[in-house]
């Protein structure tokens, strides 16, 4: 499989993924090595990935922390770059971040501002991070329960995907990944859309194509918009709802916490109703959405108190600007349209929408 050019890094697939990383490591010759795991992926990933490491003269630090999007804060970050410090990382050191959203999150975000900025390259484990979040240069923690509010924009070395840490993965990991998948469908391609709904006329043995043609599409957005003052935000389909929705979830305790997949599955049918309304999407259009989309995700319950709660979480979205509160929205399945100014009772109309599915 052709590795993918982004603006800074390179993307390798599978067989290329460890003889590009101990190429890359010979050349660069780096200071040292660390290389930061959860404890998900410290059992499960890092001895395949250990084995597969050329032996060298290079020292080798490896780094755990724990699993899961609670951890995904500052707090966690002090103690990596104390580590790091402690074990004389300098700014010839490389990072390597072996995980999913959260470690090449995180990972990316502590190479990006240790010593104001060390070489990292990003393992992704987890459908998630193979098709979105470890390609693009988008590196940050969450501010509590706020997603992504302190970051910063920069790429990597290289994203190595072995398709094989997938077969760590429990099944619900793979249901989230999956609406990011959808989602590239949605904004940029309706055969690649009408690809994924259909999956039961297509064998397992097609999943590496899948998450190439993704990689492939978020890359094309990303090199034309690096810093997202325009299309790139089409990314955002279905995340200005879906990202309040998971952060309410996750404040809290009587809510049963969502993957970041689940969530953003229900705001891309809550923004797909909203696009009918404001955008144009048929509502032929917003059927087939909403059905396929639901032939993976199960409908979650709201009740209507819930429904201010997380209108309030929307105004702390990335894109708002002076305030206001914008949407990316469809215009069609394949076209999206950025910036979109909407009335609450639309919002409310989309909740009652997805309530009678």
């Amino acid at each position: 499989m052709q590795s993918i050019n982004t603006k800074n890094a390179i993307v390798h697939f599978n067989s290329n993924v460890y003889s590009e990383l101990n190429s890359y490591i010979k050349a660069e010759k780096p200071s040292k090595i660390f290389i930061l795991v959860d404890t998900n992926t410290h059992d499960l990933c890092l001895p395949q990935f250990m084995a597969n490491l050329e032996p060298g003269y290079i020292q080798t630090e490896v780094m755990e922390m724990p699993e899961g999007e609670d951890h995904k804060t500052i707090d966690i970050c002090m103690g990596v770059w104390e580590a790091m410090s402690q074990y004389g990382a300098d700014r010839k050191s490389l990072l390597i971040n072996l995980g999913g959203g959260v470690v090449t999150d995180l990972g990316g975000f502590v190479a990006s501002t240790y010593m104001r900025g060390i070489t990292y390259i990003n393992v992704p484990t987890s459908l998630l991070a193979m098709v979105d979040a470890s390609v693009g240069g988008k590196t940050g923690v969450d501010l509590g329960v706020l997603k992504n509010q302190v970051g910063v924009i920069s790429e990597g070395a290289m994203v190595l995907i072995d398709v094989s840490f997938l077969a760590t993965l429990p099944q619900s990991q793979m249901v989230s990944g999956f609406a990011e998948m959808l989602k590239h469908g949605l904004i940029t391609d309706k055969n690649y859309w009408y690809t994924l709904t259909h999956l039961e006329d297509l064998d397992i043995s097609d999943l590496d194509q899948l998450i190439y043609d993704s990689v492939i599409i978020k890359n094309d957005i990303v090199t034309n918009d690096p810093t997202e003052k325009g299309f790139r935000k089409t990314l955002n389909f279905g995340h200005t709802l879906g990202h309040a929705i998971e952060s309410y979830f996750l404040e809290y305790d009587e809510k049963t916490t969502l993957l970041h997949g689940e969530a953003i599955a229900i705001g891309m049918i809550l923004e797909s109703y909203i696009s009918t309304k404001v955008a144009g999407l048929s509502i032929e259009s917003l059927d087939e959405i909403s059905k396929g989309i639901l032939k993976t995700f199960s409908k979650i319950t709201f009740n209507t108190e819930d429904y201010s709660h997380i209108m309030k979480l929307m105004k702390h979205d990335k894109k708002n600007s002076h305030g206001i509160i914008k949407f990316v929205l469809l215009e069609s399945i394949g076209k999206a349209k950025i910036d979109c100014e909407v009335p609450n009772e639309i919002i409310l109309e989309a909740f009652d929408y997805y309530k009678s599915l």
